[in-house]
Formats: structure tokens, sequence, C-alpha cells
């Protein structure tokens, strides 16, 4: 599968398109999206394909972010705002080169990072003779069984890697918040004793009057 990506990302633009030419035969990519930024990317496809579309925000402000499909033509196949994730199937109904793009321009100052799945068509078979009309042997039905557990596997273990990162996320963002706060209680809680020293101080201070007489 050949991705190209397009967008008004800046310097993380260059970035997100070296992720693709250096991982062009994977469907899977994991970018940078920065503040009033938008990212898209091109896919050639046949008529009659299917495929599927899959992504989550991993970090960044409220973890959710826009997305929208288009066909050869500009027809909007899919659109969402200010979603976390989602997962979105269809057929190809025309050859052509289908758009979708990701877009934080609604946040002024979070990044994002946004990770995508994009597959296209079914996988190949594992033996070249296993849609031939005989059964298959022992050994080959075992192999198979074996190939769909393993792919299996992998999808889960890329889901709990998303879950993690968003989770330390998560966590390191709340830690910042705690850390922040409990150093603004400090200083009021020190303000406030030194108020308290010079308040009770002034209460036990003598106070010296000065009288003066007037001569008759």
């Amino acid at each position: 599968m050949l991705l190209r990506g397009y967008g008004t990302a800046g310097p993380w633009g260059w970035l997100t398109l070296l992720l693709v030419a250096c991982a062009a035969w994977a469907s899977e990519i994991t970018f940078e999206l920065p503040d009033n930024a938008k990212q898209c990317f091109y896919e050639e496809i046949v008529q009659g394909t299917k495929c599927t579309l899959e992504f989550q925000v991993i970090t960044g402000g409220h973890y959710d972010v826009d997305c929208r499909l288009e066909g050869p033509d500009g027809s909007v196949l899919y659109k969402e705002m200010k979603k976390q994730y989602d997962s979105f199937t269809f057929t190809a109904s025309r050859n052509g080169t289908y758009k979708f793009c990701f877009s934080n321009e609604f946040s002024t100052f979070t990044h994002k990072t946004v990770y995508f799945d994009f597959q296209v068509g079914e996988d190949p078979p594992l033996f070249p003779s296993e849609n031939r009309a005989t059964a298959l042997t022992q050994m080959e039905s075992a192999c198979v069984s074996i190939h769909e557990a393993l792919k299996s596997v992998i999808d889960y273990q890329t889901h709990f890697r998303l879950r993690e990162a968003q989770g330390r996320s998560r966590a390191e963002d709340l830690n910042t918040r705690v850390a922040y706060w409990s150093i603004g209680e400090a200083i009021i809680l020190f303000v406030v004793s030194i108020g308290q020293v010079f308040l009770l101080k002034s209460f036990f201070s003598d106070k010296r009057t000065t009288t003066t007489r007037v001569a008759s």
C-alpha cells in the first residue's frame, strides 16, 4: 500500500512523510499533529476493494481530532468532529485516489499524537493453493489457524500499546498538574504565615503616644 501525506503541519509534515516513506508497505502510522494544523493522506484504490480506516488519538488535549474521508469525486464518505477514536469500513465505488484528513484546527495550543490503521483489500492467502476446491491438509489447516491467531495477537498488542501510551500521557499530565498545585499551595502557605507573623507582632508592639502641652 502506498500512502502520500500532505498538510499544513510545518516541520512535522516532513517527519510524517519520512515515516510514510519508511513504512510504505505498512498501513499503521503514528504521527504528530500540531495545533491549528491539518494532515491529509492519499491512497489509490481499485473499485470494489474493501477498506477499513481506524484511528485513535494517543496524546494531547481532550484526545480528540476531526476526521474526514473523501472519494475520488470529492464526495464525503465519512466525517466526524472531535472524535477520540473510531473505525469505518467501506467498499470503493470507483477507481481513483481516496483522501482522508485529520484536523486539529480547532485547537489553539495543544499538539496531538494520532495513530491510524488504513487497510486496503484482503490479506493474500497463506498458501497459493488455499482457495482450491479440495480440502487443505492437516498441516496446512494448522498453519492457517496459527497465522490467524498471530494476526489477532498483533491487533491486541497494538491496542494495548495504544492504551498504555494514552494512560501514561494522562498520568504524566495529572502528575504535572498536582506538582503545580502543590507549588501554588506552598507559596500561599508561606505568604499567609508571613502575614500572620506581622499581624501578631503588630498586636504586641508598644504604642507610644506623644502628648503636647500647650503653655498658657
